[in-house]
């Protein structure tokens, strides 16, 4: 017997002993004399079931999970067939058939740092498609595609390059924005340990659009799996000449590099990330200019995501109509959401933009993981605002949360139970920004300590201090140099808004 079996290297899976049971499965087959032919793919997304290990049968991959060494033995008597693991073709699990993947198409289908299964699964069709147009027309899909910021800001794609494209210098740079430090995120971590070629060929487009040499991946160093891959997909892409002073033999030079964090939360600003870069200290630089203009090392410099710059390819590859078709309004394409916190089903789900925030996490996601009713939803990391049940028929897109007081953020959706005390989170919220501050403007620096007092003193039964505290995240929202101390307000007064009752309870509590 002849088995081809794929075993997850993501980091979520190595984290549920991945390694241990590919050490399993070919001690196993050894014993048993049956040859095997072992993948290391990334994960699907469906983290409640890693490890994930699916086999190869009739050019169809069925999945068996999650799967614990012990498990591995009783598989092989069972011939990967019959067992109470086995989940059927994994193409045909309700997570996997009711996404629309398109940035995540090779995430967990192939090894990731296979080149040629790269190509065998579209990849360098955006490229070599690009290779063929001018700059202004690459420019010109990019706008069409609708295709924004997928790192939080929600800024045009197409607008950023242009920018930088007409922007005179004797050196232009790509940076991805790889320090993914927001609660309950991991897109960016999923796509570079699964399919790291798509952000090698995404930004190797941008380079060729702006007239950019030299690319960065700023990765935080809490990410080292995704460091190792990348790194090595950079030594496979410029070995077989994707990168380096003829990109595929075109003419245009183009390399890149990754540079390690030090994991601070604000270096994920870009303008920090980029001090942090050029091997500062990593605070906040106040705009105008802006990096498009005056960016890493004072050159024009386009800074995106690891997910606006791992959509590329698809864009390019399959045409900017194609991609813009799917959404709603001005939120085009497709959007990796990532479920966590306590809920029965987490992990990443991509889908067109649209889909209420009730259908995330009542049925993709299966409601709480504890049993209770769900009681908030923070969408878009420790900055995001909490959700109650109330709002749930809102649609997944940009201005849609905006217009309920809420953002998107990197789409990280993190589900709370009914125990969830939400003066403590709105106090976690006010320490965080405390914490991490850079220290470059006081609103940030001075107005998140007295925010940890004011809800301190509102726990303590003083209910004046609520206005304050209102007034306080209007200071912090209107006055702080970026989004860390601009958007800390949102947790906050979220929290004020619609669980109230979590303050003033406390205060009468403390006040008897």
């Amino acid at each position: 017997m002849s088995l081809k079996l794929y075993v997850p290297r993501d980091a979520a899976a190595l984290a549920v002993d991945a390694e241990k049971v590919a050490e399993a499965v070919l001690a196993e087959a050894k014993i048993r004399g049956t040859e095997v032919e072992l993948v290391r793919n990334g994960s699907r997304g469906m983290l409640w079931l890693e490890p994930l290990v699916e086999v190869e049968r009739d050019g169809v991959r069925h999945a068996f999970g999650p799967v614990s060494p012990r498990d591995v033995a009783a598989l092989f008597d069972a011939e990967w067939g019959d067992h109470a693991l086995a989940l059927g073709p994994t193409e045909e699990i309700d997570w996997m058939k009711r996404q629309t993947r398109l940035t995540f198409a090779r995430v967990g289908v192939i090894d990731p740092l296979s080149l040629e299964a790269y190509e065998a699964h579209g990849g360098l069709k955006g490229l070599r498609r690009a290779l063929g147009m001018t700059g202004p027309e690459m420019i010109e899909e990019m706008k069409e595609s609708g295709l924004r910021g997928r790192g939080g800001a929600g800024f045009p794609t197409g607008i950023k390059w242009d920018t930088v494209q007409k922007a005179q210098a004797d050196r232009k740079y790509i940076v991805a924005n790889a320090d993914e430090g927001d609660s309950g995120t991991f897109a960016d971590r999923m796509l570079m340990e699964g399919d790291p070629f798509s952000l090698i060929e995404g930004m190797a487009i941008a380079g060729i659009c702006v007239g950019a040499t030299q690319g960065y991946v700023y990765l935080r160093s809490e990410y080292p799996e995704a460091i190792h891959v990348m790194r090595e997909a950079i030594r496979i892409a410029r070995a077989h000449g994707l990168l380096g002073a003829s990109v595929l033999g075109s003419g245009f030079a183009y390399d890149m590099e990754v540079r390690v964090g030090a994991g601070a939360y604000v270096c994920g600003e870009e303008t920090s990330l980029l001090n942090s870069l050029e091997g500062k200290r990593g605070v906040v630089r106040a705009k105008p200019p802006l990096p498009a203009i005056e960016g890493f090392l004072g050159k024009p410099t386009v800074v995106n995501n690891v997910i606006s710059l791992g959509t590329v390819p698809v864009i390019f590859e399959k045409g900017a109509a194609h991609y813009r078709d799917f959404g709603l309004g001005r939120s085009r394409g497709t959007i990796p959401i990532q479920i966590a916190g306590n809920v029965k089903f987490g992990g990443l789900f991509e889908t067109a933009f649209g889909t209420t925030l009730g259908a995330l996490v009542d049925e993709i996601g299966g409601g709480t993981a504890s049993g209770r009713p769900v009681k908030a939803v923070q969408v878009g990391g420790p900055l995001g605002a909490y959700f109650p049940r109330a709002l749930f028929d809102t649609p997944f897109g940009y201005e849609e949360f905006d217009g309920e007081g809420g953002l998107i953020g990197h789409a990280g959706v993190v589900v709370f139970d009914e125990q969830a005390d939400m003066l403590g989170m709105a106090r976690f919220a006010m320490e965080f920004c405390a914490v991490e501050s850079c220290g470059k403007c006081t609103p940030c620096r001075i107005g998140a300590v007295r925010g940890v007092e004011t809800v301190d003193r509102i726990a303590r039964g003083d209910a004046d201090a609520i206005p304050l505290l209102t007034d306080l995240c209007d200071t912090m929202k209107d006055g702080s140099l970026c989004a860390l101390g601009g958007f800390t307000p949102y947790p906050v007064l979220s929290a004020l808004m619609h669980f109230p009752d979590d303050f003033h309870a406390r205060g009468k509590e403390a006040a008897e």
